[in-house]
């Protein structure tokens, strides 16, 4: 059976883009994930040029773009007001990918309601449906991360979309640590979704409303929530995803793609990184 390739969130090393992709290829990698909202990777500040000469910069360093992160932040796409510009810019990052050479673009949308008849349920379905038809005609996926809702609610509300550009981001750790949702038998619910996955591991420490979690990072901290009561991102196989069910459950659905290291805590992402590559290997052998 062919091994899944290993990824790095460039970022999680927390130096610059291209000191970044160097330390990338030093633990291992076989490819990155960039964020691409802002700053020297927002793709309105890369022309043509620039775009082929960072791709041959990757390439140089023996790894590929395994997708672009495209998160805009606050409430995702539930404030329908906010939507046009979010739409436009997804579009344009969708169109960055492909020139790095990868079909994804990962992100959060908003919390989906359980409820079909909730208002926000119809105001995500339009921006996704608008996504997804892009990336119908780019070749190219809008992949929603899992997390803030449970992951038969996520199959529900992509199974409505009738679109093929819309596909997941399968997040184990987001799963645990806000919706205590199973992350192995998620693989088999989302199965036909699924294009990329992050690498993560975390705990639950108490069970609260995910849209509360979701807030704090929309509205820039809420001064009366910790988030260290509520879960904890812990090192690979120190958390609560059981990876080696884990991965044999991406085996079972036939998953070939990126299992994508992401670290967004610690004070040594380089070494935290370094292990989780190790760990990964061994639990993929």
């Amino acid at each position: 059976m062919r091994r899944n390739s290993i990824g790095v969130m460039v970022d999680s090393f927390r130096v610059n883009l291209k000191d970044g992709i160097k330390k990338a290829r030093e633990v291992g990698a076989d490819g990155i994930q960039i964020y691409a909202v802002s700053g020297p990777m927002d793709p309105d500040n890369l022309n043509k040029a620039q775009r082929r000469e960072l791709l041959d910069y990757i390439k140089s360093n023996g790894l590929v773009v395994s997708a672009l992160c495209g998160d805009l932040g606050g409430h995702g796409f539930a404030i329908k007001e906010d939507n046009y510009f979010k739409i436009e810019k997804s579009k344009k990052i969708m169109e960055l990918a492909k020139d790095l050479e990868t079909d994804v673009v990962t992100t959060h949308i908003g919390v989906v309601p359980s409820d079909k008849k909730h208002p926000r349920y119809e105001i995500l379905q339009e921006a996704c449906r608008q996504l997804g038809s892009f990336g119908d005609s780019l070749g190219a996926y809008f992949a929603i991360e899992t997390g803030p809702e449970k992951a038969l609610t996520l199959k529900g509300f992509l199974d409505s979309l009738e679109v093929k550009g819309v596909r997941v981001n399968y997040d184990p750790a987001n799963l645990v640590m806000v919706t205590d949702d199973d992350p192995v038998e998620g693989v088999y619910i989302l199965k036909d979704y699924i294009v990329h996955t992050h690498a993560k591991d975390g705990i639950m420490v108490s069970k609260t409303d995910p849209e509360i979690i979701y807030n704090y990072f929309a509205e820039g901290g809420i001064e009366d929530v910790r988030l260290e009561d509520y879960f904890l991102e812990k090192p690979l196989g120190q958390g609560s995803v059981n990876f080696n069910a884990y991965v044999k459950a991406l085996q079972d659905i036939g998953y070939s793609g990126f299992l994508t290291i992401e670290r967004e805590v610690g004070s040594n992402p380089e070494k935290d990184i370094k292990e989780a590559m190790d760990f990964l290997k061994n639990a993929l052998k």
